[in-house]
């Protein structure tokens, strides 16, 4: 199952990536993440120990996941948070046991001058100019993110895309520490390279955990994020105690990330919407949360930034409304109500007064922001005939919407003049539709994810 993707586009990846280098320096910073995070899950055992044994997690109505939706069944959601298996804990509890410097002995190390001198490197150069054309990134290549997840284990698999040769490939992957829900690409530096300068090629992923992992996707083999945000090290056992009770926090998430939005005009700033019922808006600068807005009632599904106005965000949720806001006064927003848990907000980038909504009972609306609250949608769309998960408005053809679907479709839409109207429907082979995103650099391009595990690239013009 691939449950988000995010495009990146031609050019902002490195052409030759990193090989990820574990030096001292580095060490101590993942020692320092992962001595928290390991505080932070005995203390959480100590918590619990204390507390009832937890009933099963239940999807809406009282129904588990599994009686909901059999496709999802194998992947146990339901209990996801009761897993014993952490490989990230696993790594960090047997880096902690060491008890000496992994370079401790640096000193009787023999150093030659090149790598023909060394007896133990026996790759020539030849072989060292192939492994690098071999991982090389052309100007011409998308890059697409798509978050894993099969027999139990989650990763981020990092795709190339070659529309000339119509050729789709991973490049690399990276491990996740708990199932994904959202991906989000961003060009800030953050984390360990902060200090560079200019532009960067991340992701940011959230997943069941309420922290925030920020990876970089020009650098291969990486062992731990570049940031987190929202990491609880330091907090103390009182503190964990009073965060199960209250369930909210006004500095970092205390359930899963549900949806990411980077602010492409104020590049610093990330939005996040939680299963807490809190938005969160953070500064990669300093890696620490901003504000934390309470607006929704119950879980934050989608958050998306202005595409013009900077400072506007627009939020949906289980609650059944939708919002819109300027950041800097968030207490004066707009807010409507739907008659199904909100799955995907999105901005017109060509009318950028109109803000998309869709729903869990397939529906699409769009509302002109400057009618105000509860105005009438400009129009209601009966998109799908079950949940219409994801919906994206083509970046450079005015009027062509996108919408996919738990139904197992895909479709585009014509809606131009405020008149909806379907121009192609498919099934694209991935199941029940998570998430779809049309390439920011193609006229026809369309990636689509879901239940099945393959990631599809649709030429919508075929």
């Amino acid at each position: 199952m691939i449950s988000s993707l995010a495009w990146v586009r031609k050019g902002a990846a490195r052409e030759v990536p990193a090989k990820y280098e574990l030096t001292e320096e580095e060490f101590e910073r993942i020692s320092q993440l992962a001595g928290d995070r390991l505080q932070d899950a005995a203390m959480d055992m100590d918590v619990e120990e204390g507390q009832k044994p937890a009933k099963k997690s239940k999807a809406t109505n009282g129904t588990s996941i599994a009686e909901t939706d059999p496709e999802l069944a194998e992947y146990d959601l339901d209990n996801y948070d009761d897993s014993a298996t952490n490989w990230h804990l696993l790594l960090h509890i047997m880096c902690a046991s060491l008890d000496v410097s992994i370079f401790g002995n640096v000193q009787g190390l023999t150093y030659h001058a090149t790598n023909e001198e060394d007896p133990y490197i026996v790759m020539n150069e030849d072989e060292a100019d192939s492994d690098e054309e071999d991982i090389r990134i052309r100007p011409t290549d998308n890059m697409i993110v798509a978050a894993r997840t099969e027999d139990e284990v989650s990763h981020l698999e990092v795709y190339i895309f070659d529309e000339q040769e119509d050729n789709l490939y991973v490049h690399h992957d990276v491990m996740l520490p708990s199932f994904p829900l959202c991906v989000e690409w961003l060009d800030f530096r953050a984390g360990r390279r902060a200090e560079e300068g200019g532009h960067g090629n991340y992701v940011a992923i959230g997943t069941f955990e309420p922290e925030i992992e920020i990876w970089d996707l020009d650098t291969i083999d990486t062992m731990y994020p570049d940031a987190i945000l929202g990491n609880e090290g330091g907090s103390s056992k009182q503190d964990k105690t009073k965060k199960k009770k209250k369930s909210k926090s006004t500095q970092q998430h205390t359930d899963a990330i549900m949806s990411l939005s980077w602010n492409k005009i104020h590049r610093n700033i990330l939005a996040s919407g939680s299963a807490d019922t809190t938005v969160k808006l953070w500064d990669l600068n300093t890696l620490q949360c901003a504000h934390s807005l309470e607006h929704h009632k119950d879980k934050v599904q989608a958050v998306t930034w202005h595409p013009v106005e900077g400072t506007v965000l627009a939020t949906g949720g289980y609650d059944r409304h939708v919002m819109a806001f300027d950041s800097r006064t968030p207490d004066n927003l707009t807010r409507w109500s739907v008659n199904a848990d909100v799955e995907a907000v999105a901005w017109n980038v060509h009318a950028p007064q109109q803000l998309y909504v869709s729903t869990e009972n397939g529906t699409v609306l769009c509302f002109d922001v400057r009618n105000g609250s509860d105005s009438t949608p400009v129009f209601t769309l009966q998109a799908h005939d079950d949940g219409c998960s994801s919906i994206g408005l083509h970046p450079t053809i005015p009027g062509c919407l996108v919408t996919g679907s738990v139904d197992r479709t895909v479709k585009v839409w014509d809606v131009r003049n405020d008149k909806p109207a379907m121009v192609v429907s498919r099934e694209v082979g991935v199941g029940k539709v998570f998430n779809v995103q049309v390439c920011p650099d193609s006229l026809f391009n369309v990636a689509a994810c879901g239940t099945s595990g393959g990631l599809r690239i649709w030429d919508v013009s075929t």
